[in-house]
């Protein structure tokens, strides 16, 4: 199914020429975001801009959604997202066009993000049945102590464009099965795939007679996010996205002592040593530094290579960037599709302007791509640069297919070039060598919240808790024990004696 086609399916309102409105459009505000696709510059529809007025009136019905969830058992909470996911399955080849198509990632990486949506529902409903306390031994005779963990209200998650749906997945079906409710606030960048993922989930909560409060959307550009980072009735914003706007959004909410879960920016880099398996080296690296244009937040942005197999890889990469197809992104075996603008594409040419004028050598050359195939003006070369770590471009995250690579002689050397750089998102280390994978998983190893042996930096999986350390964030999303950031801890003591004992053996008589 077409993205325009699949849009008109869901029932979305319909304004000048064929452009989708959302789903809260309230009051009418007259204000819209344009959607133009990445892939062929053409317009694909608008959403409504959020007021003020309209946030105060999801809020509001947030709230009134929360008083009634928090008291659904959790097990009916999680037949909900099952449902949902089943919703997905769906519509996972419509869903996965509309990813590709609005945000530019090639057509299985567009499914691929759907089916980690699919993945997280069937893990949240196993969640469901799984949001265990602890039992404590109690220092006073005739009691008991235990925790429990209770729901926290409204969580508000903000969400990237490089992935306009899996993100608010991973925050909002975990959360819900927490007896959370949810106010999604997607990038105006992608804002199509936040109003089609609602409109799925309407349908659910329609056919089960739930309030449509507990999964909203609102529109609009970093403003409607302060809403939500200044609202001391959202106690949790979840953040994605660049490591700047993690620090506002940080302090705001820390300013009125709320929590945020923040996934920011990563420099990535993967170990290539002596002993590595260039096959998995090249299939790894490559992938991880051109898939979604490089505009993933765990996208490999750093070789760092030992000078013993230096040039072999270094000739390896150069010859595999050579075989890459670059193109329309819902076309079969296309490798690279688009940026997803033309300030993406601004910011990728300054830093190949910064690397040269370092005296950076280009091994693979960048350069943007024209001609008809090209019309959207969002298309370029992945490239590969010789760089030293300490520059001030490879120091910063930029959200383009450009692939630094450096030398190394010592395992202690590469660790310390791994870990010298502000962000702490995905790590990687090729090695068959058993001592070098263990230093590398060590305490004094990779400093980031992913480390990986003999896979890359990208594609992680649902199962396991998702972030990273220093200017990452240090949040946690997605698997492991990561719902706990959705909850409130609380600790209980039961006396069931006739006495009143005291801890710490205190003596109080009256």
């Amino acid at each position: 199914m077409q993205p325009k086609e699949f849009l008109k399916k869901l029932g979305l309102k319909t304004r000048n020429q064929g452009a989708w409105t959302g789903q809260n459009d309230i009051t009418g505000s007259r204000r819209y975001i344009d959607s133009f696709s990445p892939v062929d510059g053409q317009y694909i529809g608008s959403v409504s801009i959020t007021t003020r007025e309209q946030y105060e009136q999801v809020i509001a019905s947030a709230e009134q959604a929360f008083k009634y969830w928090r008291e659904v058992p959790a097990p009916k909470r999680g037949e909900i997202v099952r449902q949902y996911g089943e919703v997905l399955r769906q519509y996972k080849d419509a869903l996965g066009h509309l990813v590709s198509y609005e945000m530019g990632k090639s057509l299985q990486e567009g499914l691929g993000e759907v089916q980690e949506m699919i993945d997280i529902c069937d893990f949240a409903v196993g969640l469901s049945r799984q949001l265990y306390g602890l039992t404590m031994h109690s220092e006073r005779p005739g009691h008991r102590m235990y925790e429990q963990w209770h729901p926290l209200g409204i969580v508000g998650v903000i969400s990237a464009f490089n992935f306009p749906v899996a993100v608010w997945s991973w925050n909002a079906m975990i959360a819900l099965v927490c007896g959370d409710v949810c106010v999604w606030k997607a990038s105006e960048k992608t804002p199509l795939c936040a109003v089609a993922c609602n409109n799925l989930f309407q349908k659910v909560l329609k056919a089960n007679d739930l309030p449509e409060g507990l999964s909203c959307i609102i529109n609009g550009d970093y403003k409607v996010g302060e809403y939500m980072s200044k609202d001391s009735r959202v106690p949790l914003v979840s953040a994605t996205g660049s490591t700047r706007m993690g620090k506002i959004v940080g302090q705001t909410v820390a300013g009125r002592l709320g929590r945020s879960l923040l996934e920011l920016g990563g420099n990535n880099a993967i170990i290539i040593t002596p002993s590595a398996d260039l096959k998995i080296v090249t299939v790894g690296a490559v992938f991880g530094a051109v898939g979604t244009a490089g505009q993933r937040c765990t996208t490999t942005r750093r070789l760092i290579i030992h000078e013993s197999v230096y040039e072999q890889v270094k000739n390896t990469l150069a010859k595999a960037y050579g075989q890459l197809k670059i193109g329309n992104p819902l076309e079969a075996g296309v490798h690279v599709g688009p940026l997803i603008d033309r300030q993406a594409v601004e910011n990728y040419l300054h830093a190949i302007s910064e690397v040269k004028k370092q005296k950076g050598k280009f091994v693979v050359e960048g350069g943007v791509l024209e001609g008809a195939s090209y019309e959207s003006g969002c298309y370029v070369k992945p490239c590969i640069a010789e760089v030293e770590n300490h520059w001030e471009i490879v120091q910063h995250e930029t959200f383009a297919p450009i692939l630094y690579i450096m030398k190394y002689s010592t395992i202690e050397e590469a660790i310390a070039l791994q870990n010298g750089v502000p962000q702490g998102l995905s790590s990687a280390i090729m090695t068959t060598n058993l001592r070098e994978a263990e230093r590398f998983l060590s305490a004094w190893g990779s400093d980031c919240g992913i480390a990986n042996v003999n896979i890359g930096t990208s594609g992680a999986e649902i199962g396991g808790a998702f972030g990273g350390e220093k200017e990452t964030g240090g949040g946690r999303e997605s698997g492991s024990d990561s719902w706990k950031a959705y909850m409130r801890r609380q600790t209980n003591t039961i006396n069931y004696s006739e006495q009143v004992p005291l801890a710490q053996g205190i003596k109080f008589d009256l």
